[in-house]
């Protein structure tokens, strides 16, 4: 192995933990200081139970971000990440059910989400052996 592989079962960088955890537990904390916010949007969205579904969607993204970061139960961390944004992007971000003024930023949203989803499923597959 050249010095610049590296190995599949080594815990990932600190950096690139905290960087990736503590962003997630940043949008967690907003979440929960803008609970009224958020629900309505939720409800607005049409999810199902927002006054519940909302704080326990924040839940799963501030476990998630300081397992990560930490890299404790990074199994269940990144799959608490990964079930968040599998949940929630589909319904929050719908870019192609929104009139043409919501579009952009919509699909802003969902990409950026579905990039956050990538690096959870790398953070996971990482984990595997932990």
């Amino acid at each position: 192995m050249s010095e610049t592989d590296t190995d599949d079962t080594e815990t990932p960088p600190l950096p690139g933990r905290l960087l990736f955890g503590t962003g997630l537990v940043a949008l967690a904390v907003r979440n929960f200081a803008n609970h009224e916010g958020r629900v309505a949007y939720a409800d607005a969205k049409g999810v199902p139970d927002a006054e519940k579904s909302v704080p326990a969607g924040s839940a799963l993204l501030l476990g998630g971000g300081i397992g990560i970061s930490m890299w404790k139960a990074p199994k269940l961390s990144a799959s608490a990440v990964a079930a968040f944004l599998l949940g929630v992007t589909p319904f929050m971000h719908d870019f192609w059910a929104v009139d043409e003024e919501e579009r952009d930023g919509e699909l802003t949203s969902f990409l950026q989400n579905l990039t956050l989803l990538g690096a959870a499923l790398a953070f996971l597959n990482r984990s595997r052996d932990d």
